[in-house]
């Protein structure tokens, strides 16, 4: 079982259309809604593979109502945490030629008592997972070191944790040694301060965050492929796709595949 942890999920709307022109009255040619967040993405992925998975997630309103719903029709068990804000609506906007536009809302400010119940939630929800994939931007009101805090404690139960993060949020918590760490390229690059324009660029990118604390860097560089560097050595892969549609929750669905597959090495 795979336990994933979105402290900011989202339901996700999106709109086809034939073109975006700004100012204009647009009609749309098809629409429909998805339950969102990064963890919530990874949920998806783990569940579609056949994999029992459960998502901690705050969720508040109307629309943390409908995001349970939804879930629980993919077959994802939610664990919900009661919020007092509501959970947010992201609007995609796609046009044929694979261009998607996306508007993100903020999404609730947390309380520090809704952010102890979320942590409180993931340990009384892990008893039996064998990864915890924590994903995903934190939500107004928490610290960065939240993640922080969740990887210690998850370290403390015995569990392994995967996690998806950037910025702050990841530099913080590569104290606690993370089992795996997932950036994209973007991600790679920022958390060590300069460009990265080759794999083996990248390859002493991963390197260095494992020096801080990572114990396996797992990179996805887009359509370059993807990056795993662990204790024994590095190693990168390619897939080609013939035709893009989106890219939306393409890493999302790489870190599921490689957790349902253990989690460790090529």
């Amino acid at each position: 079982m795979i336990l994933t942890v979105t402290p900011n999920p989202s339901l996700d709307r999106t709109y086809e259309i034939p073109a975006l022109e700004r100012g204009a009255v647009l009609r749309a040619t098809a629409d429909r809604v998805d339950p969102g967040g990064k963890g919530v993405n990874v949920s998806r992925a783990v569940a579609a593979a056949g994999h029992r998975t459960v998502a901690v997630l705050p969720l508040g309103g109307p629309e943390g109502a409908l995001l349970a719903r939804l879930l629980g029709e993919l077959g994802i068990e939610a664990a919900g945490v009661p919020v007092a804000g509501s959970t947010r609506v992201n609007i995609s906007v796609a046009e044929p030629d694979g261009t998607l536009t996306k508007l993100n809302a903020a999404g609730p400010e947390l309380s520090d008592a809704e952010a102890e119940a979320v942590l409180e939630a993931v340990r009384t929800s892990a008893e039996s997972a064998d990864w915890i994939a924590c994903c995903g931007s934190l939500p107004r009101g928490l610290a960065p070191e939240w993640y922080a805090e969740l990887v210690a404690r998850a370290h403390r139960a015995g569990a392994r944790i995967a996690l998806d993060t950037s910025g702050p949020s990841l530099t913080a918590a590569l104290r606690e040694r993370p089992d795996v760490v997932k950036p994209n390229a973007e991600e790679l690059a920022q958390a060590v301060g300069r460009p990265l324009a080759t794999v083996g660029e990248a390859v002493k990118a991963a390197e260095e965050l494992r020096g801080l604390g990572a114990r396996a860097v797992l990179a996805s560089l887009g359509a370059d492929g993807q990056l795993l560097v662990d204790e024994t050595g590095a190693y990168f892969g390619t897939a080609r796709v013939a035709a893009v549609r989106s890219n939306v929750g393409a890493g999302d669905a790489s870190l599921a595949g490689f957790l349902a597959a253990g989690g460790a090495g090529p």
